[in-house]
C-alpha cells in the first residue's frame, strides 16, 4: 500500500502575510519524498492594531460591522495577499493575482449581501470566509508550489470532497456522502505528487458552503485521513511551531518537558481543556468512524522534534502525568440526575455538541444531582433557555476556571490528587470542585475564574510535576 501524508499547515505555520511559506515549501519537499502528499491550508495571519490576527477573524469582524450599518474595507486582506504574491514570479504571479482578485470579489459579494440583508449568517458567512481564507490560500499555495517545480494541483469548490450536514456554521462531517464525492480528488492525487485543500470548509449534498467551528482545519485533515485510509497507508501530520510540551509555554516557562507520545484519549482531553495540540473533534471523528490513523505533531523548524498520537502509545516509560493544562470561561450546570439523560441525548443528537464533561454526582436532601462542566461559558449563555428547559430547578454557575491533569497512566503517581490540591492551596486559590477518576485519565480541579487564577494554578501544579514519584 502506497504511503500518503496529510499535512496541515495552520495559520501560525503560514505566518504573518505568508512569511512562513519558504519553510512550508522546504517541509513539503521533504515530506513528499516518502510518498503522496495532501496539504491542508488554514487562513494566513496578518497584523491588525499591532496584534496577530487570522484573516478569518478579520472577515468575521467585517461581517459584524456591515450588519450594524457600517461600510467595509477589504484593504487589510488585500494587502496580506499582495505580500503573499511576492512568492510568485512571471506568469504565475499574474495568474495568482487573477485568482486572488476573483476569490476576493466573491467574498466581497457575500459581504454586500450581508449588508443589504442586515445579517451575517449561514451561507453568506460561509462564502465570505471560504473565498477570503482557507480555500483561496490553497489555490495560491498550489501556484507557489508549481512555481517551485513541485507537481501540484488543487481541488475546486465545485468538486469539494468534504460533505457535511445542513448545520451551516458549525457543521458535521458525513462519511458515506463524502466517499461518493471522492472521484475527482482521487484522480488529481493520482496525477500529481501534492494536492492543496482548504481546511475548515465543507459543502452540503445540495452544494451549500458550510464551515466547521474554530480549529476546523484539523478536522479537515482528519476527515481526509478517514476517506483515504483504505487506499493508502495514511498518516496525518500537523505542522506547528513546536512539538507538544507538558504545559502551555505561554503560561509555564520553567521545567517544561517534551511529550513524545500521546494516546487518542490524552490528546482529545488536552485539546478540550485548552492545549492547542489537535482539535478534539478531529480525534472524535476518527474514533466514530472506526479507523486508526497515526497523527504526528511536528515542529516544522526542527522536524526531528515530533509528538506521536495513536490509539495506544508504544512507549509507557515516560512521566505518567503528561500534561497540566487549563481553561477559563467555563460553566457548571447542576441538574437532577433523573433529568440529565434527555439533555445529554439532545446535546449529542440535536446540537451535535460535545464540549462538556459529566462530573461525579452528589446527593442533597435525598435527591441525587448531576453536574455538567461546560468548557465554553459563552455557549451556555447563548443556549441557557434551551439547557434549563430540561429541568426548571437546574442552576448554572458561570465564571469557573478549570485546571486539568492528563495522563492515561496517572494511577502510577503516588498521592497525585492530594499533591495537586495542596499546590493550589499554596498559591492562595480556593478549590470549588475536584473530580478525579482513574478510568478517565484526568483529574479536574474547578476554581473561580478571576484574573490570572487559572494560569497561577497551572504553574503551581506543574512546578511539582518533576518532584513527584511514580511506580
Amino acid at each position: 500500500m502506497s504511503k500518503l501524508t496529510i499535512a496541515k499547515f495552520g495559520g501560525s505555520a503560514i505566518g504573518i502575510d505568508g512569511e512562513g511559506i519558504p519553510q512550508i515549501i522546504k517541509r513539503i519537499k521533504e515530506i513528499q519524498k516518502n510518498g503522496k502528499l495532501v496539504v491542508v491550508c488554514s487562513a494566513p495571519l496578518t497584523i491588525v492594531d499591532g496584534k496577530k490576527k487570522s484573516l478569518t477573524d478579520v472577515v468575521l469582524g467585517i461581517g459584524s460591522n456591515v450588519v450594524n450599518g457600517n461600510s467595509f474595507d477589504f484593504s487589510t486582506i488585500e494587502k496580506s495577499y499582495s505580500k503573499i504574491l511576492e512568492y510568485l514570479s512571471g506568469e504565475s504571479k499574474k495568474l495568482g493575482k487573477e485568482t486572488i482578485d476573483g476569490f476576493l470579489k466573491n467574498s466581497k459579494d457575500a459581504i454586500d449581501l450581508a449588508s443589504s440583508k442586515k445579517e451575517f449568517l449561514d451561507e453568506i458567512r460561509s462564502k465570505a470566509l471560504a473565498f477570503s481564507g482557507e480555500v483561496l490560500m490553497s489555490h495560491v499555495l498550489n501556484l507557489i508550489l508549481k512555481n517551485n517545480e513541485i507537481k501540484s494541483d488543487t481541488i475546486s469548490l465545485e468538486d469539494w470532497p468534504i460533505i457535511t450536514d445542513n448545520n451551516i456554521e458549525s457543521t458535521n462531517f458525513l462519511f458515506s456522502e463524502s466517499v461518493s464525492r471522492m472521484g475527482k480528488l482521487e484522480q488529481i492525487l493520482d496525477e500529481n505528487d501534492v494536492i492543496c485543500v482548504g481546511g475548515f470548509i465543507g459543502k452540503t449534498k445540495d452544494g451549500i458552503i458550510t464551515t466547521y467551528e474554530r480549529g476546523g482545519s484539523d478536522r479537515t485533515a482528519a476527515d481526509l485521513g478517514i476517506l483515504f485510509h483504505k487506499k493508502y497507508d495514511t498518516v496525518i501530520d500537523l505542522e506547528k511551531d513546536s512539538s507538544v510540551v507538558s504545559a502551555d509555554p505561554k503560561i509555564v516557562k520553567n521545567d517544561l518537558e517534551r511529550v513524545n507520545e500521546l494516546s487518542y484519549n490524552e490528546a482529545r482531553l488536552a485539546g478540550m481543556f485548552g492545549m492547542k495540540i489537535v482539535d478534539p473533534i478531529a480525534i472524535k471523528e476518527i474514533l466514530e468512524n472506526g479507523v486508526e490513523i497515526p497523527l504526528t505533531i511536528t515542529n516544522m523548524k526542527s522536524p526531528e522534534m515530533i509528538t506521536k498520537i495513536q490509539r495506544k502509545p508504544d512507549d509507557k516509560s515516560g512521566h505518567p502525568l503528561k500534561i497540566v493544562t487549563g481553561k477559563k470561561n467555563c460553566a457548571i450546570l447542576r441538574i437532577e440526575s433523573e433529568m440529565i439523560r434527555d439533555l445529554l441525548v439532545s446535546l449529542e443528537k440535536d446540537k451535535r455538541y460535545s464540549e462538556f464533561i459529566v462530573l461525579s454526582p452528589f446527593t442533597k436532601d435525598g435527591i441525587e444531582f448531576s453536574r455538567i462542566l461546560f468548557l465554553d461559558g459563552d455557549y451556555v449563555k447563548r443556549n441557557e433557555k434551551y439547557i434549563l428547559s430540561f429541568d426548571a430547578l437546574a442552576t448554572v454557575a458561570y465564571e469557573r476556571g478549570v485546571v486539568t491533569l492528563i495522563g492515561d497512566e496517572m494511577w502510577r503517581v503516588q498521592q497525585i490528587a492530594s499533591k495537586a490540591s495542596s499546590k493550589i492551596g499554596d498559591a492562595g486559590l480556593n478549590i470549588l470542585n475536584m473530580d478525579a477518576q482513574e478510568e478517565t485519565s484526568r483529574i479536574i480541579i474547578v476554581i473561580e475564574d478571576v484574573e490570572d487564577s487559572v494560569a497561577k494554578a497551572i504553574e503551581s501544579i506543574h512546578s511539582e510535576r518533576l518532584k513527584i514519584k511514580f511506580i
